[in-house]
């Protein structure tokens, strides 16, 4: 299949809608066996940490949520530059998925460190931190997409405008990532950054990396049903849609 075929296919709502439904069950079967597998391995597997005692382990939730909230804006940013210039109405779909899902995340990632840093730094909040200032400013960005969208009646317009927001804000994700490297902050620096010399020990780290995999098929699994939901939407008045309802309720 050539390239221009498949990026035909890819531009097609009812080959996408397809597409999802079929990978959907098999993604999410990926992800729970690989959330429990990681969940069972840094709860019970993994060993204390010397300084942190078992508080470490929110870093299986904290690592992962903050990984795919970074992941979560580039992929909305690419959808949303992909929708704005070459009118796809799937790249806009996906980049408006995209974003409640990355929010969430990043929310998480905000509380579950915030939890971590009470008793590791005495803090629940540091303004001083350029990660966890870079990571709220990750939130607000992924918020005003939204709140930016939905203030126009015109979906159209919307998905346009929002774009150039998502694309534009995509420059805090380098920030966010190299600001332990940048600035001096209470933050802990990279701690998996190096797989040749990682900053904990395997029976730690392959735990995390299997939480990592897990909520990334996760991640994966409601871009797929929200994408879905949002082709049903924007191609409501469409024979086919009309065709699958009929098909469904017959």
């Amino acid at each position: 299949m050539g390239l221009k075929r498949t990026f035909h296919l890819l531009g097609s709502p009812p080959t996408v809608y397809r597409l999802a439904g079929l990978l959907g069950p098999w993604v999410g079967i990926g992800a729970v066996i690989l959330i429990a597998a990681g969940t069972y391995g840094g709860l019970v597997l993994a060993p204390p940490d010397y300084l942190q005692g078992d508080g470490f382990r929110i870093i299986y939730v904290h690592v992962p949520s903050a990984y795919i909230g970074l992941m979560a804006y580039v992929l909305m940013a690419v959808a949303a530059a992909v929708g704005f210039i070459w009118h796809m109405k799937i790249a806009h779909a996906v980049a408006v998925s995209a974003a409640p899902v990355g929010a969430s995340f990043t929310f998480l990632a905000l509380v579950t460190g915030a939890v971590w840093g009470k008793p590791m730094w005495g803090t629940y909040w540091q303004w001083a931190d350029a990660r966890l200032v870079s990571e709220l400013v990750l939130l607000f960005l992924y918020l005003g997409v939204m709140l930016l969208r939905a203030s126009f009646d015109d979906r159209d317009k919307g998905d346009r405008v929002s774009a150039v927001l998502a694309v534009v804000g995509v420059v805090n994700v380098p920030i966010i990532h190299y600001s332990v490297e940048w600035w001096s902050t209470l933050h802990q620096g990279p701690t998996i950054a190096q797989l040749d010399t990682p900053s904990i020990t395997m029976d730690m780290l392959v735990p995390l990396l299997t939480m990592i995999a897990g909520f990334t098929l996760c991640f994966a699994w409601l871009i797929l049903k929200r994408v879905q939901a949002e082709i049903l939407d924007r191609e409501s008045r469409a024979r086919w849609v009309e065709q699958l309802v009929t098909g469904a309720s017959a």
